[in-house]
């Protein structure tokens, strides 16, 4: 990636976010009326979206997350280490679930429905995991401490989301497992949101040119008078 790339990641990662979330929404819009969103998953959904808007929703969310670690890691913010390898994880696995479907409901799981399952488990619960263990290091680092406590909150509510759909698609059989998967994914796309509003916020107040120091300045002026 190129130094400008680098530079303008922040906003590319919040015009990707922004773009996906819009593009998720248009997707949800009666691609079949005998569809309940309620009680079907958003790759079931997916499925029947003959314009295959989710699907690119997906690939754009994930690598626009890719480019939000980018600018990340470039600001200098602390994600080194597992937070950085979660995120990378929540990145490939998008890019996977959107490029390889699951079967239309009704059917039985093929070798790419099995695939696409275990790469959306994988991107449900790598996201929260990168959260929590972000929170103490951002707590602990003063351009990212005014956000720790609301990166807590969505990763908190992403980790109420995991054990909700874990027991909905097991022992619940099902019930609303498409609200659950929907509130869970708004859960985790406000964590990214977070990240890259605040990474913006810092870029533009680092390349905003630093207020005079007028007590610096007034003593200058007194000595000259």
């Amino acid at each position: 990636m190129t130094a400008a790339a680098k530079r303008l990641s922040p906003y590319i990662a919040c015009a990707s976010i922004l773009f996906a979330v819009i593009a998720v929404v248009v997707g949800q819009f009666d691609p079949d009326p005998h569809l309940d969103p309620l009680n079907i998953t958003i790759s079931e959904y997916a499925v029947s979206d003959r314009g295959g808007v989710t699907e690119v929703a997906m690939a754009v969310l994930g690598i626009g997350s890719l480019v939000l670690l980018v600018g990340l890691r470039v600001a200098g913010a602390p994600v080194r280490g597992w937070p950085e390898r979660l995120l990378m994880v929540w990145s490939g696995a998008l890019v996977v679930a959107a490029v390889v479907p699951t079967t239309p409901i009704g059917h039985d799981l093929d070798l790419a429905a099995q695939i696409h399952r275990y790469a959306s488990i994988a991107a449900f619960v790598s996201l929260p995991a990168a959260g929590a263990l972000m929170v103490p290091r951002l707590a602990a680092d003063a351009d990212w401490k005014p956000v720790a406590r609301v990166v807590e909150w969505v990763a908190l509510a992403g980790g109420f989301g995991l054990l909700a759909i874990t027991y909905v698609a097991l022992p619940g059989d099902r019930v609303l497992i498409g609200l659950v998967e929907r509130v869970l994914l708004g859960a985790e796309v406000a964590l990214l949101s977070v990240l890259a509003a605040w990474l913006v916020r810092l870029a533009w107040r680092r390349s905003t040119p630093e207020v005079a120091n007028f007590p610096t300045y007034h003593r200058f002026i007194a000595s000259r008078s």
